[in-house]
């Protein structure tokens, strides 16, 4: 369980800086960029959780991984934090994509982690679909709520990402376990992000 726990809260933070900067990017006040950073972080699982018929769900439950959400972002939201991160256009873009693909990661396993605990007879389609609505669902909030096209349906291959690793992690789970199995299935989709930044990879749009 330690080991889930420190899945959720690394990905929590780095979702909710994530949610964070795009407040900060549309000039909200704190409390848009606290909203923007609790929802990106919690959302997906709050969606899961309902889905799973868990009620309340657990971010209401156990409000730890909110409060980490809640403090990572107004800490985000300091003048001097934010100053230091955006003089440095380059790292804050590197650090932002980072922080994404790694909360993308973490979140798409603890997904997979979530239904395997929760169902009783699990397949891999309902776990995969699971993890990756873990995964993407804070995102797509947050874009909702800032007012955008949500990035999954738009941006370079970032919910096939999620697809790919938590199909990995589905897959090995019956032979490997818990473990392995989630940390092959975050690095899979961190490896897949990173890669389709660097060399552009993205799915055919329409036209």
């Amino acid at each position: 369980m330690h080991i889930i726990l420190l899945f959720e809260i690394i990905g929590t933070v780095a979702f909710a800086v994530s949610g964070a900067s795009v407040g900060i990017q549309k000039k909200m006040d704190i409390f848009g960029v606290a909203i923007l950073g609790l929802t990106t972080a919690v959302g997906g699982g709050i969606v899961r959780d309902l889905i799973l018929d868990v009620a309340p769900p657990v971010a209401f439950q156990e409000p730890l991984l909110p409060l980490i959400a809640i403090a990572a972002s107004l800490i985000l939201f300091l003048s001097k934090v934010r100053g230091a991160l955006m003089h440095m256009q380059k790292v804050y873009d590197i650090l932002l994509l980072c922080m994404d693909s790694l909360g993308l990661g973490l979140f798409t396993v603890v997904g997979v982690q979530v239904a395997q605990g929760t169902i009783a007879s699990p397949n891999d389609f309902l776990v995969t679909f699971v993890g990756v609505l873990t995964g993407v669902g804070g995102g797509i909030l947050r874009d909702v709520f800032a007012g955008d096209t949500p990035h999954v349906f738009v941006k370079h291959f970032y919910a096939s990402a999620s697809i790919i690793g938590a199909w990995t992690c589905a897959l090995m789970w019956p032979a490997a376990g818990a473990t392995p199995s989630m940390v092959a299935g975050a690095v899979a989709v961190i490896v897949l992000r990173m890669l389709a930044a660097r060399y552009h990879w993205s799915l055919p749009k329409a036209k």
